[in-house]
C-alpha cells in the first residue's frame, strides 16, 4: 500500500519550490487572458517577470471579503472564473458569496487529508457536513471518495437518526465539524447507542481544542483535522506526526502582515495568503483573512511541504461559526431593518464546544413596552437567523452599553 496519497508529498523541499514558481508565470498570463477580474487587476503586470516569492509578494491581493462586492457587480463569481472553466456547480455560502465547483473527482483536492487520516479504500464514512446551499459537503465528500471510500451523505443534525445510520451501516469514519461529532458522542452515551464502529475521523470547520480531540481518542476514534475553505479547497491538513498542519500541494501560500501585507519571519503570526493554480478558478494572492504561521522544519511523517500552525483567529472581524462564515456586513443588514436599534454587536462563544452566538441590540431613547420588547426581540432573531442561516440569542441593551469601537462581531472562543 503507498505510504502518501500523492507521492511527491515527500518530494524535495527545494525542487517543489522551484517546480510551483516555474509555473507562476504562465499561469497568471493564463488569469488575465481567461479572467476578467485579473485582466483588470494584473492589466500592468508583466507575468514573465513573476517568478520568485519576492515577486509575487508585489502582486495586488483579491481578498475573501471584496467577493461579495465583485460579485454583486459582475455576477456570478466576480470574473474570477476563466472564461473557459468547467462549472458543474455553483453555491451559495454565507454573505452571500458564490462559489463554483467542477464536478470532475477530488476537484478541491481533498484526499490528501483523508488519506493522511488513515482514510482507505473501502472504508464507509458519515459525512456531517451540510450538502445544503454550501459546498462543505461535497468537498468532503469528493476527498473521501477519491480514497476509494464509500460516503453516506448524512449532513448535520436529526442526531436520533444519524445514531441510526451508525449502528445500522457500521461506518468506520466520520467527516464534519469537531462539535457535531462531540454531539454524537455525548448523544449515543446518554442513550446508550453503539457508535464503536467508529474508528477514524477527520474534522473541518472549526478550531480542535487539544482538550476534544483527546476526548475523541479516548472514545477511540483517533482525530485529525483539516484546514479548507470554499473558494480554495484544502489549504493544509494534520497527518499522524501531528505538529502543525502541513501545506497542501500545488499551492503557494504566504503568511504576511495583516495592513501592510509583507511577508512575516516563521513563527510570526500573520493573515493567510494562497496562490492556487486552479485554471477553473484561477486564485492569485488570495487573502483568506484566516491568521496562521509557519511552523519551522517538517513534518516526521516524510511529508516535506511547509508547515503551519494552524487556524489562529481572523485578521478581519468575519468569523466561522459552526462552520459557516458571519460577516460583519450581515450584523448591518439585519440592523438596518430596525430603525430603533442604533448598534448591534454579535458575539460568538463556545459551550461544551459548541458554538453559540448572542446579539446585543443597543436601542434608541423610545421606551418600549414588555410586549413590544418580546416582539422585537423574536423579529430579530427571525432577521438574524435568516441572513447568517444560524440560531442565536438577543438581547435589548440601552445607550451607552455598547463600546464605541467599531466592533461589530466579537469572537470570545478560546484558541487552542
Amino acid at each position: 500500500m503507498k505510504q502518501y496519497f500523492y507521492e511527491k508529498e515527500s518530494q524535495n523541499s527545494t525542487l517543489r519550490e522551484q517546480s510551483l514558481l516555474a509555473r507562476l508565470p504562465d499561469f497568471i498570463s493564463y488569469a488575465k487572458q481567461e479572467c476578467l477580474h485579473y485582466s483588470k487587476t494584473f492589466e500592468h503586470i508583466d507575468a514573465d517577470k513573476i517568478t520568485s516569492r519576492e515577486m509575487l509578494a508585489q502582486l495586488p491581493i483579491t481578498r475573501k471579503s471584496d467577493l461579495m462586492q465583485l460579485q454583486s457587480k459582475n455576477a456570478p463569481l466576480g470574473g474570477l472564473n476563466a472564461k473557459t472553466a468547467n462549472i458543474g456547480r455553483i453555491f451559495q455560502s454565507p454573505g452571500p458569496i458564490y462559489d463554483p465547483e467542477n464536478t470532475t473527482d477530488d476537484w478541491w483536492r481533498m484526499g490528501q487529508a483523508f488519506y493522511a487520516a488513515g482514510f482507505r479504500t473501502g472504508d464507509v464514512v458519515q459525512n456531517c457536513l451540510s450538502y445544503h446551499l454550501t459546498p462543505g459537503g461535497f468537498i468532503l465528500d469528493s476527498g473521501a471518495r477519491a480514497c476509494g471510500c464509500v460516503v453516506i451523505p448524512a449532513g448535520p443534525g436529526q442526531t436520533e437518526q444519524q445514531l441510526d445510520v451508525i449502528e445500522n451501516l457500521n461506518p468506520q469514519g466520520y467527516c464534519g465539524t469537531p462539535s457535531f461529532l462531540k454531539i454524537l458522542l455525548d448523544k449515543a452515551s446518554e442513550n446508550h447507542r453503539n457508535i464503536s464502529s467508529i474508528s477514524k475521523a477527520l474534522v473541518t470547520g472549526e478550531a480542535l481544542p487539544e482538550t476534544l480531540r483527546s476526548e475523541f481518542n479516548a472514545a477511540g476514534i483517533d482525530t485529525l483535522q483539516a484546514y479548507a475553505s470554499a473558494d480554495v479547497g484544502l489549504i493544509a491538513f494534520e497527518s499522524t506526526a501531528g505538529k502543525g498542519l502541513i501545506i497542501a500541494e500545488d499551492l503557494l501560500v504566504e503568511i504576511v502582515r495583516p495592513g501592510t501585507l509583507e511577508p512575516v519571519s516563521d513563527g510570526e503570526i500573520g493573515e493567510v495568503v494562497v496562490t492556487s493554480f486552479n485554471a477553473d478558478y484561477p486564485l492569485i494572492r488570495f487573502a483568506t483573512g484566516d491568521l496562521s504561521a509557519v511552523k519551522p522544519g517538517v513534518s516526521a511523517c516524510g511529508r516535506t511541504n511547509m508547515c503551519i500552525k494552524g487556524w489562529m483567529g481572523r485578521a478581519d472581524q468575519t468569523t466561522k461559526v459552526k462552520g459557516m462564515f458571519v460577516h460583519a456586513e450581515q450584523i448591518e443588514q439585519v440592523r438596518k431593518d430596525y430603525p430603533h436599534i442604533a448598534k448591534m454587536r454579535l458575539s460568538v462563544t463556545q459551550v461544551n464546544y459548541n458554538d453559540q452566538m448572542h446579539l446585543q441590540c443597543e436601542l434608541d431613547t423610545v421606551e418600549y413596552s414588555d410586549a413590544d420588547t418580546k416582539g422585537l426581540i423574536d423579529s430579530v432573531s427571525i432577521s438574524l437567523k435568516k441572513i447568517t442561516k444560524l440560531n442565536g440569542t438577543v438581547e435589548l441593551v440601552t445607550v451607552g452599553t455598547l463600546a464605541d469601537d467599531g466592533k461589530v462581531i466579537d469572537d470570545l472562543r478560546a484558541i487552542g
